[in-house]
């Protein structure tokens, strides 16, 4: 019997792609028998920090996953004026794919059964691609649960507040379904405005329930209030609501064995080291990053520092740090450029603690890893992750910034002892975390909950003629 192949297009931007790519293992996983997988991306114009890299990686690795690699659209069809918000370009980038997609899945379906597409939330454009070749839809959300249901809720929000959210100032409370309460502040700068970019964004939140299906990149027990509103249909009210899927978590198993950050954990004491990575865009200012390291240096602690230059500096980090720290923190701390393989040091024994960026993969890569959160989101959807994190799931802290929106190194100092110390709220923290991560190994285990709902998504994509 010819298998049926499963078209994953992920849009752009490697949070995006890289658990794609990890959905596209579980389908060959647990469906390898009876579907194919193919992955199709464009080359980016915006989001692209990573982006390349990624793809080629992929590519050198996933031999059993067709990755196909297409040319952007001549023209983002959006008007005579590029948009400046990077929101706004990528979502006319994305509108102008459906052209080229369309042609792609024509094209393939002339060699291969095509059964359905699994598109990125960010793509909901993509629908009207699948509807005129007549392929179910269904829709991936890389931010989880309770990042699904905030989006759902939007539009039926933004109607009944009557103006923009930024309107309501950024000290306004805004409540939704599944989520706990969270400021305007909060919200992506983006969707506050009313500008292009909040105006598509609440169009593709009011098409995903088009779709035939949604999988979230969590696990039940890790979010169970969003998943009981996401059921009961509290997100989308006076509409149905597809069925939701909670597949995760789904996380890369680790790359790189051999870097030398590994063998340097290696020396240090179980538990003993904090692990500082801010994502693909997280960069710093220098008087940001001479703040970081001064509190580091106060603190005392062992540490492992992803720094990477701030864009139009020079890529040296040594210059962007103050005179003698490395020297000064040479027997407790290490410094490494641009990169790190961040789930092996995640998962290794000496590692205690995660500072990050509240990126959602980064973030299910320490909930399996069982590691405390100190968190510091940049930019995107992260402060809601850092929300979800602290409020919801009790498994980091925030990291304060001051009146001038800078972390100072008083704060660093405080935070990084606290986590790393045994005190009784970090104590706390740790069992939380410890407790997440052991229902995250069962939620995939053979029978748990997360494999069950993959396998009766599966059951349903298969049964489509």
């Amino acid at each position: 019997m010819e298998k049926k192949t499963v078209v994953l297009y992920p849009g752009v931007g490697v949070g995006h792609l890289a658990p794609m790519l990890e959905l596209a293992k579980a389908f060959l996983r647990l469906g390898g028998d009876q579907v194919d997988v193919a992955i199709v991306v464009f080359d980016p114009p915006v989001y692209a920090n990573g982006f390349a890299a990624t793809v080629a990686r992929a590519k050198a690795s996933n031999t059993s996953v067709a990755l196909h690699v297409l040319p952007p659209p001549a023209s983002d069809g959006g008007g005579d004026t590029e948009p400046e918000d990077p929101l706004a370009r990528l979502l006319r980038f994305l509108r102008a794919t459906n052209a080229p997609l369309r042609d792609f899945l024509r094209t393939l379906s002339a060699s291969r059964c095509v059964q359905a597409v699994v598109l990125d939330i960010f793509c909901a454009d993509a629908l009207d691609v699948a509807a005129e070749l007549g392929l179910p839809a269904y829709f991936f959300s890389p931010s989880g649960a309770a990042g699904l249901a905030c989006f759902l809720g939007l539009p039926t929000m933004r109607a009944s507040v009557g103006t923009s959210f930024a309107e309501l100032g950024e000290s306004a409370v805004l409540s939704l379904p599944g989520v706990p309460p969270f400021r305007i502040a909060d919200l992506p700068p983006a969707l506050a405005d009313d500008g292009e970019a909040c105006r598509g964004m609440i169009r593709a939140a009011a098409r995903i329930p088009e779709a035939r299906g949604i999988l979230a990149n969590s696990f039940e027990s890790l979010e169970p209030r969003a998943m009981r509103a996401l059921r009961d249909g509290l997100c989308v009210p006076g509409r149905p609501t597809p069925p939701v899927y909670c597949v995760g978590p789904v996380v890369s198993p680790g790359g790189d064995k051999d870097h030398g950050c590994l063998r340097w954990l290696d020396a240090q004491t179980d538990h003993s080291v904090l692990f500082l990575c801010f994502g693909s865009m997280g960069a710093f200012p220098k008087k940001q990053l001479e703040e970081i390291a001064a509190g580091l240096e106060r603190s005392g602690q062992m540490f492992l520092w992803v720094v990477r230059s701030p864009p139009g500096a020079a890529d040296d980090v040594g210059a962007l740090l103050p005179a003698g720290f490395p020297e000064r923190t040479e027997d407790r701390g290490l410094v490494v450029k641009s990169w790190a393989p961040q789930v092996n040091v995640l998962r290794h024994r000496a590692a205690g603690a995660f500072m990050t960026h509240c990126g959602w993969n980064s973030t299910l890569e320490a909930v399996v890893a069982g590691l405390p959160l100190l968190c510091w989101p940049l930019y995107a959807e992260q402060k809601l992750n850092k929300v979800w994190i602290v409020e919801e799931m009790k498994l980091g802290v925030e990291m304060r910034r001051d009146d001038e929106d800078v972390v100072t190194a008083e704060e660093v100092e405080a935070k990084v002892r606290w986590v790393m110390e045994d005190s009784d709220g970090a104590r706390v923290l740790r069992q939380h975390a410890a407790a997440a991560r052991d229902r995250a190994a069962e939620a995939l285990a053979e029978g748990g909950p997360s494999r069950e709902a993959f396998l009766e998504f599966l059951k349903d994509l298969l049964v489509n003629v």
